[in-house]
């Protein structure tokens, strides 16, 4: 048997509507046509979640900046360690 998938959109409405509190979690489950503990699901995940509704988009962006940034470090130094000891060489061979 195959499990029903929900839009977001959809999981939102529901979970909205079990937020609002006007209609009981068995009520908005027969309306929906879904399982009443899948409304209360829905409903806590909505409620976790509200707080990051309206962050800006570029705040997300700044999150992934260090992950990157932290990479290009690591290569500068490997890349630095790795420039000096070509130098070091390089001055070696030339007094020879």
């Amino acid at each position: 048997m195959k499990r029903k998938s929900y839009s977001p959109e959809f999981k939102a409405k529901v979970a909205l509507e079990a937020l609002k509190g006007v209609l009981t979690a068995n009520e908005i489950a027969s309306k929906f046509e879904v399982h009443p503990q899948q409304v209360g699901q829905w409903k806590r995940e909505l409620a976790e979640n509200m707080g990051t509704i309206f962050e800006r988009k570029n705040l997300k962006k700044r999150k992934e900046q260090p992950e990157n940034t932290d990479k290009l470090y690591e290569q500068i130094g490997r890349l630095k360690v790795e420039n000096d000891w070509l130098k070091k060489k390089s001055e070696e061979l030339s007094v020879l």
